[in-house]
């Protein structure tokens, strides 16, 4: 019996922790594939092309936009950032599962295209607690923390487009959740590829060591 592959999409505010949640979720368990962007800026010391991103110039990656091979994209300062939808195809197709962290406008963008796919939103305990986490980070100034801040309250109205919710109030309790969800959604009849005979095959088996 084999199993169709899934596509698992991790949201959230930013500074939530998704992509903690996500790194540790990848350690946690096995054949999740992590969704690999394209992107027209330079590569930095150590990146590689294919493993980090798929490095791209301005033409090629906007022949993906106009043939309509991207999941989402979006432009940042003056760089272009996407997700390929044929990598996460052939991935699916040959039984993997794909992981994709991303924001919330990407997913939105995701979920028009693969609605099949499983939305997993990421949630802070509270503004007050994102705001903390945002400022201990220490990445942004503090006019972005206030711009990231306005916005949150749009990004979790949002909730209602997704499959899940998951809290993000003690890391680990986020990471057995989410690896919870991975599991049940791999187990659910509707993801195994599941032919007449195969079925009939397996009902005769266990009928017939049951004692009969």
């Amino acid at each position: 019996m084999t199993r169709k592959g899934i596509l698992f999409v991790i949201s959230g505010p930013s500074g939530v922790g998704k992509g903690t949640i996500r790194e540790a979720a990848l350690r946690k368990i096995n054949g999740v594939q992590l969704s690999i962007s394209a992107t027209t800026r330079k590569p930095r010391t150590g990146e590689v092309d294919g493993r980090d991103y798929f490095f791209l110039d301005a033409s090629s990656f906007k022949q993906l936009i106009d043939r309509d091979l991207l999941l989402e994209w979006a432009q940042v300062y003056n760089n272009f950032y996407g997700t390929p939808r044929q990598f996460v195809d052939q991935n699916i197709n040959q039984g993997k599962d794909v992981l994709l962290e991303i924001d919330i406008q990407g997913a939105l963008q995701v979920k028009k295209k693969m609605p099949e796919g499983i939305f997993i939103f990421i949630a802070p305990p509270s503004l007050e607690e994102l705001a903390c986490r945002l400022i201990t980070r220490g990445k942004d100034t503090a006019e972005s923390i206030e711009v990231r801040l306005a916005a949150c309250k749009w990004e979790m109205e949002q909730i209602k487009h997704y499959d899940y919710r998951v809290l993000n109030q003690d890391l680990d309790t986020a990471v057995d959740t989410v690896s919870s969800i991975i599991i049940a959604e791999r187990c659910k009849i509707k993801n195994l590829n599941m032919g007449c005979d195969m079925i009939d095959s397996s009902f005769n088996q266990g009928f017939n060591g049951s004692g009969e």
